[in-house]
């Protein structure tokens, strides 16, 4: 029986009292990435926050490794699990550097002091996000694409074994978007990180994703490997419309092959 990093078992979720997805059975290898499609509304954010414990389940159960995610608590749940949702985040009076920094406290005690290995993972994680050029400037100055950025290296700083992202490359351009994921990829390879994420780019879900969870009502529609989900013309009574256009453009998918072998 093939050996599962993370899974829910009938995990029902939604807001107070009120189911809005119900039944849900995800289960991921490590270093697996899992991509949430489906229309404005169904529910991936929910998902997300309920999956990283910021929404209570309404019922079922969410596993890391053999442990129940209710049963973990502060460092413990920190040091396996870092999230990166889409809210506005206020750092004031700090340079990106220092809200990457913030990524180690899990590890620096209670006052929050790096400590040589602390820096030299801060320094390393600025460097693999291509953000060391802007440390020194304030976070709250920067643009949102590089906000963006910031933010993931912050939880990589973490070092976690999984990572929940919520619509991540949204204030990016298509470099930057090709980038962002390739770093998801390159850690997911080296380092087995778990990956979960909703995406409104179908081509770049197509691309990066092992498995596509595909949400539409009250139920999970579909989920499956990139072959699975686009071979028929699901993904058109998915967002209830024809293929988008942008899956039949020859130049934009060059494009994009062009620049994610670069």
């Amino acid at each position: 029986m093939e050996q599962y990093y993370f899974m829910t078992k009938k995990m029902c979720v939604g807001y107070g009292n009120r189911p809005l997805i119900k039944d849900v059975e995800i289960a991921l290898a490590k270093g697996e990435i899992l991509s949430l499609i489906g229309p404005n509304g169904a529910g991936k954010s929910t998902m997300l926050k309920s999956i990283a414990g910021q929404l209570r389940l309404l019922g079922g159960t969410v596993y890391l490794g053999q442990a129940s995610l209710s049963e973990m608590k502060g460092n413990e749940l920190a040091r396996k699990m870092s999230v990166v949702f889409t809210q506005k985040v206020r750092a004031e009076l700090k340079s990106c550097r220092d809200v990457v920094a913030t990524g180690r406290y899990p590890y620096t005690g209670w006052f929050g002091v790096l400590s040589g290995e602390d820096a030299r993972i801060v320094d390393e994680v600025m460097a693999l996000t291509r953000i060391t050029d802007i440390g020194g400037q304030d976070f709250n100055k920067i643009s949102d694409g590089q906000k963006q950025r910031v933010m993931l290296a912050r939880a990589i700083c973490q070092e976690p074994e999984i990572i929940i992202l919520d619509e991540p490359t949204s204030y990016l351009d298509i470099r930057y978007k090709l980038e962002f994921l390739s770093i998801l990829d390159e850690m997911r390879k080296k380092k087995g990180l778990t990956v979960i994420m909703s995406l409104h780019e179908l081509e770049l879900a197509r691309i990066i994703s092992d498995k596509i969870l595909c949400l539409k009502g009250a139920y999970v529609e579909r989920c499956g490997t990139p072959a699975e989900i686009f071979e028929t013309d699901f993904i058109e009574r998915l967002y209830g419309m024809e293929e988008a256009d942008f899956l039949k453009d020859e130049r934009f998918l060059a494009y994009v092959r062009q620049i994610g072998s670069g």
